[in-house]
């Protein structure tokens, strides 16, 4: 009996010694983690703070926008501004000007088929865009003779393409003139600090250099603009394009339509 309890008294002893050491261990393990998720924790918040004390990108360009001063910024600013305008104006305009000349082509095909002339004229006349217009203008001169119906499509065409074009020339005169503003703010930075070193008479790196750091920065934005104006102006010559060709196009499928229509 003494045996057996002398066994069962070591058996709890050993039991009792593994758990508190498991538990130990299991106590140092989470305080580790703790310890890791904490210190992660830390170099989080210094990232982020670390990152609103810099500034993001539109922030920087704020700022240094800011000190390349009022006098030249201003109207490269006003270049941009107007540009834009101008580029916005124009793709709505043209977008709204596209049309499926495929599709109009087809109907008017069908109403100049089934309705005559005038059901061919309803059908241009509930379209927009000046293919349908340039359509309407052909079907008005065609009870006269398919020569005047080819006379009254081009010179229409050209008035369409006039429309097309209004005020593009605007935005390549501010595509030119803002790096050219930029420029002239650079030279004129560029001659205050040989102003200033004239007048001190050595030449000193810190002295020039906010004149120097101001003169670049008339050159950036200057470029900048022209970048940004110059991707619009792109799109908009590609977009007038496409649409002129349609309206060729169509003009040359209004006068086979006529001719078959006289036969």
């Amino acid at each position: 009996m003494k045996k057996l309890f002398s066994i069962l008294a070591v058996a709890g002893l050993f039991v009792l010694t593994t758990n508190t050491v498991n538990a130990k261990a299991a106590t140092a393990t989470v305080v580790s983690n703790f310890s890791t998720v904490a210190t992660t924790a830390v170099f989080v918040q210094d990232e982020v703070v670390e990152t609103e004390k810099s500034g993001g990108f539109t922030q920087v360009l704020k700022e240094q926008f800011i000190k390349g001063g009022a006098g030249f910024m201003s109207f490269v600013l006003i270049c941009l501004i107007l540009g834009l305008a101008v580029a916005i104006e124009r793709i709505i305009y043209l977008n709204l000007a596209s049309t499926n000349s495929s599709k109009l082509k087809q109907q008017v095909e069908d109403a100049l088929a089934s309705g005559g002339v005038e059901a061919a004229k309803e059908v241009c006349r509930n379209t927009k865009g000046p293919v349908a217009s340039i359509y309407y203008q052909g079907l008005e001169r065609a009870g006269e003779s398919v020569e005047a119906a080819e006379k009254a499509v081009v010179s229409y065409g050209g008035v369409q393409m006039g429309q097309l074009e209004k005020n593009v020339s605007w935005l390549s005169l501010f595509i030119a003139i803002a790096p050219m503003l930029g420029f002239m703010g650079t030279v004129i930075g560029m001659i205050q600090a040989f102003e200033k070193i004239s007048a001190v008479g050595n030449l000193s790196a810190s002295l020039i250099a906010g004149d120097i750091q101001v003169a670049l920065l008339t050159t950036v934005f200057g470029l900048i603009t022209a970048i940004i104006l110059q991707i619009f102006y792109n799109y908009i010559i590609a977009k007038i394009d496409s649409i002129v060709n349609d309206m060729e196009d169509s003009s040359i499928s209004l006068i086979d339509m006529l001719v078959d229509h006289k036969k």
